[in-house]
């Protein structure tokens, strides 16, 4: 369903861009398919990265270093 409503808002904005050149009916379908996807492909991998981040959340240089020392102290122990 956002697939399709992402080909039209793309083939809407394709029309409106060609509008000045006389613009080839064909044309403006084919910029919409292919624009529509590339914006539905980059809204489901922020989506991915967006559930990926939530579930292993990247550690910072305290945490890291935090976790080295606790594992030196119960070497040493």
């Amino acid at each position: 369903m956002y697939l399709l409503i992402s080909i039209i808002l793309s083939t809407l904005l394709g029309f409106i861009l060609l509008m000045m050149g006389g613009p080839i009916v064909g044309g403006i379908i084919a910029f919409g398919i292919v624009v529509g996807c590339i914006f539905r492909g980059l809204y489901l991998l922020s989506d991915i990265q967006k559930r990926i981040s939530t579930i292993a959340p990247k550690e910072d240089k305290v945490q890291k270093a935090f976790k080295e020392y606790i594992e030196e102290k119960k070497a040493i122990e």
